[in-house]
């Protein structure tokens, strides 16, 4: 009995685990549902990177962080991890990575949506 209550545990734990390995949450924005960092700050997607690609680097994302995955981070469903120029990783939906802002102030701000023609809130489904 003692063995089957064990493996019952393990196996909640895994399943535990692997929900909240989800890097983003969901949050409801003046626009609609969009995607967020574990703080609440709108996530952003570049028009320049191709899928699994980022193309913003340097000073490009000093302005614009990315949304980093541990080194040991593994794709799951509709979220994968992409390589960046530098050697780190960091996490994209739908093939496209996803970033934060500097300018946005706290949880909520979308200050970075339509900057150059080129950025966008990630909405969520």
């Amino acid at each position: 009995m003692k063995t089957i209550s064990s493996a019952l545990a393990v196996l909640f734990l895994t399943g535990a685990a692997a929900f909240a390995a989800e890097p983003a949450k969901v949050a409801e924005g003046a626009g609609g549902k969009m995607y967020t960092d574990a703080n609440g700050m709108t996530l952003y997607t570049y028009d320049k990177d191709s899928a699994g690609k980022s193309a913003c680097n340097g000073d490009c994302a000093v302005n614009w962080p990315p949304l980093m995955a541990a080194a040991d981070a593994k794709d799951e469903g509709e979220w994968t991890v992409v390589a960046r120029d530098d050697g780190s990783k960091m996490w994209a939906y739908e093939g496209k990575p996803l970033y934060t802002f500097v300018q946005d102030q706290k949880a909520g701000d979308v200050t970075g949506d339509g900057k150059g023609g080129v950025w966008h809130v990630a909405k969520a489904d």
